[in-house]
């Protein structure tokens, strides 16, 4: 049994399908076409092709196009009001109550964005704590050292600790530092993924149950 339950908070913590991420998107797309004074399809175009090589777009826009004003960015893509498309969810709350371990978040947005969430969710009172992107130093997943400052201030080691994310990618970088991963999927998308999956967290507690 883990010692530690850490999630993902978009589309983990709540449904794709709310489509508060797709929202999110949108705006950081309009972000990068403002910031560097392109289209929106062409905001889009790069930021498929560039950004995946960084744990952020934020990251991608420091690091090759001189960005320097993370704060405006955060407020820019995560305004008040953002969390408008969520309702609170009763069953997960059941869920995470059913998973009697202390249970983080790892995000890589900032910490109001997700404090909005859980709280609109009715679920902030479940988590212990909140590794957002400024904790780890605007450099968050797959970075090996997002999770392991994670588990470090959490008192769990990777191996104590199950990690559950919607993108593959993040839940590949957990289990290659020896930690148990777990794939959110609730389009089916990642039937092909050698790793387990379920379609939300509301199948959490019978997965944990049956040892997955």
């Amino acid at each position: 049994m883990p010692r530690l339950l850490l999630l993902d908070l978009d589309n983990t913590i709540y449904p794709e399908s709310r489509g508060m991420d797709r929202d999110i998107t949108r705006r950081m797309n309009e972000y990068v076409a403002a910031y560097l004074g392109i289209s929106l399809d062409a905001a889009f175009e790069l930021r498929k092709e560039r950004a995946r090589k960084y744990s952020t777009t934020l990251e991608w826009l420091t690091v090759e196009q001189g960005f320097a004003d993370p704060e405006a960015f955060f407020a820019a893509v995560h305004p008040e009001g953002e969390e408008y498309c969520l309702e609170p969810d009763p069953e997960l709350a059941r869920a995470l109550d059913a998973v009697e371990i202390p249970k983080a978040i790892l995000t890589n947005s900032p910490s109001e964005h997700a404090r909005r969430v859980l709280r609109k969710l009715g679920v902030a009172d479940r988590v212990s704590a909140i590794y957002d992107i400024r904790f780890n130093s605007l450099r968050g997943k797959p970075w090996p050292e997002a999770y392991l400052r994670a588990c470090e201030a959490s008192g769990a080691s990777v191996e104590e600790t199950l990690f559950v994310d919607d993108m593959p990618r993040y839940v590949r970088g957990f289990v290659d530092l020896g930690g148990r991963g777990l794939i959110v999927d609730e389009a089916g998308r990642f039937a092909s993924e050698l790793l387990p999956r379920i379609g939300s967290l509301s199948e959490l507690p019978d997965f944990m149950a049956s040892g997955g």
